[in-house]
């Protein structure tokens, strides 16, 4: 957790995650797929999981369900 702003997450990436991840992120973002086309997604989707657990532990004071099911609909699209 950002400790001057505990409402938000600051992630650490070195640049090759970066640009994988982005260019994973922009093909979904066109076809509405998911799909590892080479193994340095997989990892660096590894990798971004670690950084999450990291920042994530000890941000939930109840139940992971209920805030997981919280933040989902904060971010949805309003109707």
């Amino acid at each position: 957790m950002n400790e001057s702003d505990p409402s938000h997450v600051t992630l650490t990436l070195t640049s090759d995650e970066s640009l994988v991840l982005f260019a994973f992120l922009q093909r979904f973002s066109d076809t509405d797929r998911l799909t590892i086309e080479d193994q340095a997604e997989q990892r660096a989707l590894w990798n971004l999981c670690c950084v999450f657990e990291k920042s994530s532990v000890g941000a939930f004071q109840g139940s992971y369900q209920e805030a997981l099911a919280a933040a989902r609909a904060r971010l949805r699209d309003e109707d």
